[in-house]
């Protein structure tokens, strides 16, 4: 498959795999290829034999994918995959998985330099690089590892140049026709077979074959192996003279799903195997939660609704645990607001409170009130809902207003509640004025392109509700 047809070959991995494999099968906006071998057996096989233009993988916290390959490719399958609830966040990465650029070196970091990537930074291993470079050389580099916009992190860079072509990669400087083979050894079988493709390899290139290539067909290799030609002989082309970026032989978009993407994604699952409500919700929440859900499973029983108590009774989090709120922002930003204390539990309510203690003095954001060390905000956080209320008390126990986000519908992860704020709030004040705020951020995240309208809609629609409540 090419950049410009119209149903690419896409790579699947994660623990959304069988889900997105069989969306994508069912929409027709991409062949899945290359399955592992649970996904083959899970669809009695009917893969087509072709290399990926592009791979759809878990990030590595579980809150989403990466979509990383032929940009047009990447493209549809990011547009196709947002679409399947209205609480998936969509970003295009500025520096994608096998970028180049000619940087700057801004600054040292640990065992590494930041470089600068034209408006965005990367990370560059010393390890990586043969030259002693100051902050303010330029050293040419390739992102290796691209980085979720939230996460604190910075895309891994390399000076060894690469052309990606799927199950072949080319990589620059090498003195042999194949670099490397799936077990490392010079007379593996793939290593006699690329002398038989009818591809004529650029010199200064040898071919690094992928681990899924030794199961390959022979013209699935020479398409792979055709595409990576392609693209190293457009970045030798842009080598001489560049500056910034200069070539991008892939895009790589990042998604981040929401709890009501993560329910939408079950009932795709559950069309091909056994798949208790919540199943991805529960997975996102780490490896052991994983676990859990595929013992539960494997028993067949029966499960109608998400089991919220029977997973905070197994993995939390409990009362008198501590607890992280991640607080998330269309724009890809996440920070903690803090840890709490998980004071109260509700099962039938699919509930936690988490109180917190402040320590800095300051003034309550919209609230007016006075914040002093000692003051403690107690906040409860129901499963689902698309807001989540703060009281802010003194020592003595006095009021100092309550403050609602309004968010993407709350998780409560083992180690964490999660959410994406969605900027406009409702406040009630200590003499009981009740107020929306925020309003004219939310419209300004709109028009940057950062919040979907739908999802404004909803967000303004849920402040008006609360909004009512607070004031009754």
């Amino acid at each position: 498959m090419t950049d410009g047809e119209d149903t690419p070959a896409v790579r699947v991995r994660g623990i959304y795999a069988t889900a997105l494999t069989e969306l994508l099968r069912e929409s027709g906006a991409a062949q899945v290829v290359d399955p592992s071998p649970a996904i083959a057996a899970r669809f009695d096989g009917g893969f087509p034999a072709a290399a990926p233009v592009a791979t759809v993988d878990m990030t590595e916290d579980r809150l989403g994918v990466s979509i990383s390959g032929a940009p047009t490719a990447t493209e549809t399958v990011a547009d196709q995959l947002a679409a399947v609830a209205i609480d998936t966040f969509d970003w295009t990465d500025p520096a994608p998985a096998s970028a180049i650029f000619e940087g700057e070196v801004t600054e040292t970091a640990g065992r590494g330099l930041i470089v600068d990537l034209d408006g965005t930074e990367g990370y560059l291993p010393n390890r990586a690089t043969n030259d002693d470079l100051d902050v303010g050389e330029s050293v040419r580099v390739q992102v290796q590892e691209p980085a979720p916009p939230w996460r604190d992190s910075r895309p891994r860079l390399g000076t060894t140049l690469r052309s990606p072509g799927g199950l072949a990669t080319l990589v620059r400087g090498v003195d042999a026709l194949v670099a490397d083979t799936p077990d490392g050894s010079a007379d593996h079988e793939l290593a006699r077979t690329t002398e038989l493709l009818p591809v004529s390899i650029p010199e200064n290139w040898g071919v690094e074959w992928a681990s899924g290539a030794a199961e390959a067909e022979m013209a699935t290799l020479e398409a792979a192996l055709q595409r990576a030609v392609e693209h190293a002989r457009e970045i030798e082309s842009a080598l001489d003279g560049a500056t910034g970026p200069i070539a991008r032989p892939q895009a790589t978009n990042w998604l981040r799903f929401g709890r009501e993407t993560r329910f939408a994604l079950d009932e795709y699952r559950s069309a091909v195997t056994e798949t208790i409500p919540g199943h991805h919700r529960i997975k996102a929440g780490g490896e052991d939660a994983g676990t859990a859900v595929d013992f539960v499973e494997s028993l067949g029983q029966a499960i109608e609704t998400f089991p919220f108590g029977p997973v905070t009774d197994a993995l939390g989090p409990a009362v008198e645990e501590s607890v992280r709120i991640v607080h998330s922002k269309p724009d890809g930003q996440e920070f903690a607001l803090g840890r709490g204390t998980v004071t109260d539990r509700s099962t039938e309510k699919e509930r936690v409170t988490v109180e917190r203690e402040l320590t800095s003095a300051g003034t309550y954001d919209a609230l007016g009130t006075a914040r002093e060390p000692g003051d403690t905000a107690t906040t409860r956080f129901a499963e689902g809902r698309w807001w989540y209320p703060t009281v802010y008390r003194g020592t003595d126990g006095t009021p100092k207003g309550t403050y609602v986000n309004i968010a993407t519908p709350v998780e409560v992860f083992p180690d964490a509640v999660r959410y994406v704020d969605l900027y406009i709030d409702v406040i009630k004040k200590p003499d009981g004025t009740v107020e929306i705020v925020d309003a004219a951020e939310l419209e300004a995240a709109v028009q940057n392109g950062h919040v979907p309208e739908a999802v404004a809609e909803r967000a303004t629609d849920v402040a008006e509700r609360v909004k009512t409540v607070l004031s009754g």
